[in-house]
């Protein structure tokens, strides 16, 4: 059996929340949402994990959560920098904002060596996402032959502002394409979503999304690398201070040129997440109620 490394994108300061959403405590044990994810992660199976962070993070990440999960998982990090580009290419003056997605898991090109899962740090996505993580990618398999865990648009949308999303086409099992839509908003058991601010498109609740919950073969690494020298020359004309390059952009790349499949791996999980400081509450809330349930321990791994 291989040994899958769980990659957690834990760079982003929380713009839109205000801080460091990574590590603020969710419970009164002071657990963060990263915390329910590795206690999920290693009950599913898995033993090494990758965290991306930025440097200047990098003694408060690892006092909150690194050092903790030494004792579980063989643990490494990856620093994502907006200079880490390619040869001859410079960084645009007064870019501030990371490249995105993409270019954080393009950071662990000779760090991460096999199979690995995507997560975002401060998005919760419950036990059967990892289980099925896991289980894909601890099967043999070829290494451009890929999966998603799809959620429903409506268990994904906040009560508190908007969010992004990439829209998700699926046929007979398969991902045929995704689109980043970085504005929706909920419209009670469905949503909208606006890329100019004035005119507004529905979306149904059931449609499948991807919330950054990925299982990659090896080739991944090699891809968004080989990919990001056009991204770059393509982007920086136009939008030089804010472009970002998308994860799911790459997937849909690939399986546009054939290069790789995708699987889609169901999930009927609530999803609940940190995007603005209003959304503490009900993920607080929400974490009471499944450990009333049984789903979570008072003591997870610490």
């Amino acid at each position: 059996m291989r040994q899958p490394t769980l990659v957690i994108l834990a760079a982003g300061m929380g713009s839109r929340f205000g801080g460091l959403k990574q590590i603020m405590p969710v419970d009164d044990a002071g657990h963060a949402i990263i915390d329910f994810s590795l206690f999920d992660a290693y009950r599913a199976g898995f033993r090494q994990v990758a965290f991306i962070i930025k440097k200047e993070i990098e003694a408060d990440f690892k006092a909150a959560v690194g050092t903790r999960m030494e004792k579980y998982f063989d643990v490494k990090y990856v620093f994502q920098s907006t200079d880490i580009l390619p040869e001859g290419y410079t960084l645009p003056e007064g870019r501030v904002k990371p490249w995105g997605t993409g270019h954080a898991v393009l950071c662990c090109r000779g760090v991460v060596d096999g199979p690995f899962a995507v997560i975002n740090a401060d998005d919760f996505y419950g036990p059967t996402a990892f289980k099925a993580l896991y289980d894909f990618l601890a099967a043999d398999r070829p290494e451009n032959e890929h999966a998603m865990v799809a959620y429903l648009l409506r268990n994904t949308v906040t009560e508190s502002g908007y969010v992004s999303r990439g829209i998700c086409r699926v046929e007979d099992g398969c991902l045929t394409d995704v689109v980043e839509r970085v504005h929706i908003e909920k419209r009670g058991e469905d949503a909208a979503y606006t890329e100019d601010g004035e005119r507004w498109f529905d979306l149904p609740g059931d449609v499948p999304v991807s919330m950054n919950c990925w299982a990659f073969g090896r080739s991944m690494l090699d891809e968004l690398y080989a990919r990001f020298p056009k991204w770059l020359d393509e982007s920086l004309p136009v939008n030089p201070l804010k472009a970002e390059y998308f994860l799911p952009s790459v997937a849909n790349a690939c399986i546009k040129d054939g290069s790789a499949s995708v699987r889609v791996l169901p999930c009927h999980e609530q999803w609940y997440g940190m995007t603005y400081k209003e959304d503490a509450e009900s993920v607080k809330a929400a974490i009471r109620a499944m450990r009333e349930k049984g789903v979570y321990p008072e003591t997870l791994l610490d």
